[in-house]
């Protein structure tokens, strides 16, 4: 052979092993990546061959499949879509998922390589998709949405002893059945959503912060008693009234100038929600050990899953000490989701050990074998057991004698704290109303609730916690445990 034609030879024979390997590098340490890809067709086409797994309360599915005529098989259908759709999320040919749906969209279609048989792996067959169980009580779930109503908020509930979510709310809500197919009909529902100056698909309980009012007072009561700065709920503080700020020539109000809230208990301070106790409080303990309080219970943790993970509530580090005050009556910049202020209730009730919240219970397979449980996980301690029997007592006169009373409960220990947070350009928006509270039967079993009301549709002069979300939360607590 000429020296040319060798040369020919050779380069052609380079190409080939090049081709060769490019080859085997595709069809092997890319083959993942190409099979993942959300522009390969093929992923949604398999996605939706077959029915998918389910989504369930109480054991019973909020979700189902439909057949369809188009490529795409299969289409997600729910059943009482808004009520479940802070929790499922939604699954649309077109938009994607979010949430549970997303979390658990490769066990929910049989991708999950768990639920593969080895016939199945062998044969890179799809398995049957299997189902998540979640910890709603539908119960809960349906009295805390129906009580909602109308107004724009959200709301939670816990088992304070395991974590358990039992109901969360959001509201307005939509219907994620509306956009789950391909057709320009879903292609409207999801642009109305879109449009929506409400945000309704917005989960309200888990990804909201918003300023918590005097619900927090109960974050500074605990430092206050964790510290040692009062013995006791039942100690006289040293508080002024009026209070003015440090530093500063402005005069801080309590909201009823008849309230006995100079000097005033810890418990007459709940009860009355005293901002003149609770501010000077707040600039007692300095912002260092408020905030080591608040990040006990959850605040200024941006790895808070529900699964689901959670918005960040946040105390702030920089303040001088009239924001140190403000703060302490939840105002200033603080922020908390209605998850993390039942995270604070559920602590109380629980002896001042704070569970995770656990929104999924197990997964299962097509068959219904279990794949994986979750079972309780503790957060941490948020305060002595004397410390929680204490705020309990005191949570308990603000619903017995207080702001509090529209969440008593015949039958049941309740005990809560209202709030009413301003905000807005010299507070010129409408309020939000809060509410935190526990309730406990005869039996020891508890409940620990949260709600804010966003918007309540009333007039600013009749916003109140105890008005507006205490109702709410009576619903939610009598639902789990009436």
């Amino acid at each position: 052979m000429n020296k040319p034609l060798r040369r020919v030879s050779v380069f052609c024979l380079a190409l080939i092993m090049a081709l060769m390997g490019w080859a085997t590098w595709i069809q092997g340490a890319k083959a993942t990546d190409f099979k993942e890809d959300s522009h390969n067709p093929r992923v949604t086409i398999g996605k939706y061959a077959a029915p998918l797994g389910n989504i369930l309360v109480d054991g019973q599915p909020v979700t189902g499949s439909a057949a369809t005529s188009s490529t795409l098989k299969y289409k997600r259908t729910y059943k009482d879509g808004p009520l479940y759709a802070p929790v499922t999320g939604f699954t649309s040919q077109i938009f994607g998922s979010n949430q549970l749906e997303s979390l658990y969209g490769p066990l929910l279609d049989g991708s999950d390589s768990r639920l593969q048989s080895p016939a199945d792996a062998l044969t890179r067959t799809r398995a049957k998709g299997g189902d998540v169980s979640t910890t709603l009580d539908g119960k809960v779930q349906q009295a805390g949405y129906r009580a909602l109503g109308g107004k724009k908020g959200a709301a939670v509930a816990m088992d304070p002893a395991t974590g358990r979510i039992l109901g969360m709310v959001s509201t307005p809500s939509y219907d994620p059945g509306k956009f789950a197919g391909s057709s320009t009909a879903d292609q409207k529902a999801w642009k109305k959503m879109s449009d929506d100056p409400d945000s309704p698909e917005v989960n309200r309980a888990l990804r909201q912060p918003l300023p918590p009012g005097s619900t927090f007072k109960l974050v500074v009561a605990a430092a206050a008693l964790e510290n040692g700065l009062y013995s006791s709920v039942d100690e006289h503080t040293d508080s002024p009234d009026p209070y003015t700020l440090p530093h500063t020539r402005t005069t801080l109000k309590n909201e009823s100038a008849s309230a006995p809230c100079k000097n005033a208990t810890i418990r007459t301070a709940l009860q009355y929600s005293c901002n003149t106790v609770f501010a000077k409080m707040a600039v007692d303990l300095g912002k260092d050990k408020v905030k080591a309080q608040a990040e006990k219970f959850g605040f200024n943790d941006g790895k808070v899953d529900t699964p689901v993970r959670a918005g960040k509530s946040l105390y702030p580090s920089d303040m001088d000490q009239a924001q140190t005050a403000l703060s302490g009556i939840g105002q200033f910049n603080d922020q908390a989701t209605p998850l993390q202020m039942a995270m604070v209730a559920a602590a109380i009730a629980n002896g001042g050990e704070l569970k995770n919240p656990q929104l999924v219970d197990k997964l299962t397979d097509g068959g219904g074998n279990t794949v994986q449980q979750n079972s309780p996980s503790t957060y941490g301690r948020a305060m002595s057991a004397r410390s929680a029997a204490q705020l309990r007592s005191a949570m308990q006169t603000v619903v017995d004698k207080g702001t509090g009373s529209n969440a008593k409960i015949d039958g049941l220990t309740v005990g809560g704290k209202t709030g009413t947070a301003q905000h807005g350009v010299d507070n010129s928006g409408t309020p939000y109303a809060w509410f935190v509270s526990y309730a406990q039967d005869a039996s020891g079993h508890q409940v620990a609730v949260a709600v804010m009301v966003e918007d309540g549709h009333a007039a600013r002069s009749e916003i109140s916690g105890g008005g507006l979300a205490a109702p709410v939360a009576r619903a939610m607590m009598q639902a789990a445990l009436g």
